[in-house]
């Protein structure tokens, strides 16, 4: 698992300050997603799946996201920062290995929903929003689990105190 805070303060503050799409709730709902989609440690979905890099974007989301959200006319300056982090390469083979291009993509994925983010230390907000927006009804992540896992990891809650 990548340091928790070494991955916010040095990947994903940076990143969206850089896309400026910075907030402190944005920060905390990607590290917050990241570590529940991931642990922070995958970079390809576990068992076979489609999903890719910390964030566990599934492909046709990921085109989604650039393909079409990024290429609308109105979005053009938001596609010029996010393609900052990116190079000649397929997107899919980017958000594996471009950490900071996966980080302005899943902001991108939340921007796209137009229910304001949840404020930054609600955690049981962020893992509401995280759960109706990203893992959607269909995944298999819970609430509870986001709550716990955020606790333990970013806020350092014993587990057996959660």
């Amino acid at each position: 698992m990548l340091n928790v805070p070494q991955f916010k303060n040095k990947i994903i503050i940076p990143t969206l300050k850089a896309v400026d799409l910075y907030s402190e709730s944005a920060a905390n709902l990607l590290l917050g997603t990241a570590i529940q989609e991931s642990r922070l440690t995958y970079l390809q979905q576990i068992g076979g799946g489609p999903a890719l890099s910390l964030f566990q974007i599934e492909p046709a989301t990921l085109d989604d996201i650039y393909l079409r959200y990024l290429h609308q006319e109105s979005k053009k300056e938001l596609l010029g920062r996010v393609q900052q982090f990116t190079t000649a390469q397929d997107v899919r083979d980017q958000v594996i290995g471009n950490i900071p291009f996966a980080v302005a993509i899943a902001r991108v994925r939340y921007l796209m929903v137009p229910e304001a983010l949840p404020a930054y230390d609600d955690v049981e907000g962020l893992a509401r929003y995280w759960k109706k927006h990203y893992n959607t009804s269909r995944g298999s992540g819970t609430v509870q689990g986001f709550i716990e896992n955020y606790k333990y990891h970013v806020l350092g809650v014993r587990r057996d105190r959660i």
